[in-house]
């Protein structure tokens, strides 16, 4: 996967409004520390893994204490909406691998697989309840990207290598400020994309253009990422081009598993790729 990146360009992202002012009132030493108290224990039983990288503690704080209509509603807006973002792999970029015929004509290129599976894996997110931006390869909102999960999919050669070449890899970003979050997502894409697909998790041939993809130092720091290629053109592309949908959900489901910290045995992930 070699590409030649366009010029990134900031995003602008505003900040909250301020609340107002609030006259303080007097209240003696006891009554106060008993309201920090209670105030700081409702934040760090609400205060979960995936809203902390969405809301700021500020804003966590804001939350608790603006009074809410109702039970239900209270319990509705105590998590937000959760942002993720999906690159579809060479989209707005270049084709990636190209399958042709015996004639030389183009039948299939990467992009439009990777395309097919971004946009159903965004719509089955966008069916569970979050935000999601369906980005492009170079795509200038990855400049400072920030969310609470990003994952770019690709696919591997047209070309026949032998008979091994079969399976998908998954690779996450070693620059977050989270490595164990990080290697907890590759944990998850790896387990459920598997399972879904029944394909092999084909770790010996995850390269510099995964571990290294450009992405990776593009995006915040704080945004946890990784790309996967769910599998080979040449012996996988029935099952990527027949049965996409159950491609995406594979991807889906590997997302779900991270965004709802579900159980999930470690990952073998090779340490010396070059």
């Amino acid at each position: 996967m070699e590409f030649t990146k366009l010029p990134p360009a900031g995003e602008l992202h505003p900040k909250p409004a301020r609340r107002p002012a609030v006259k303080p009132r007097r209240t003696n030493a006891f009554t106060a520390t008993l309201g920090v108290a209670l105030l700081l224990a409702t934040l760090f039983t609400a205060w979960t893994p995936n809203s902390f990288f969405s809301v700021s503690l500020q804003d966590q704080l804001l939350m608790l204490l603006t009074p809410q209509p109702g039970s239900n509603a209270a319990i509705a807006t105590s998590q937000p909406q959760l942002r993720v973002g999906i690159v579809a792999g060479h989209s707005g970029n270049d084709s990636g691998a190209a399958c042709t015929d015996e004639t030389g004509q183009t039948t299939l290129t990467e992009a439009d697989v990777n395309s097919s599976i971004a946009n159903l894996v965004k719509d089955n997110l966008v069916a569970e309840g979050y935000q999601v931006d369906l980005l492009n390869e170079f795509d200038t909102r990855l400049n400072g990207y920030r969310a609470v999960v990003l994952v770019s999919i690709h696919n591997d050669s047209c070309e026949y290598v032998n008979d091994e070449a079969t399976g998908f890899k998954v690779a996450s970003s070693l620059d977050t400020h989270d490595i164990n979050r990080a290697q907890r997502l590759t944990a998850c894409l790896v387990d459920r994309y598997g399972r879904m697909t029944g394909l092999t998790f084909h770790a010996g041939s995850i390269t510099g253009d995964m571990t290294q993809y450009h992405a990776f130092a593009e995006i915040d720091p704080e945004t946890i990422t990784a790309i996967i290629e769910t599998g080979f053109l040449h012996l996988d592309r029935e099952i990527l081009t027949t049965e996409t949908g159950r491609v995406a959900q594979g991807v889906t489901q590997g997302i779900l598993c991270f965004l709802r910290n579900e159980s999930v045995s470690p990952a073998l992930i090779p340490t010396n790729v070059p």
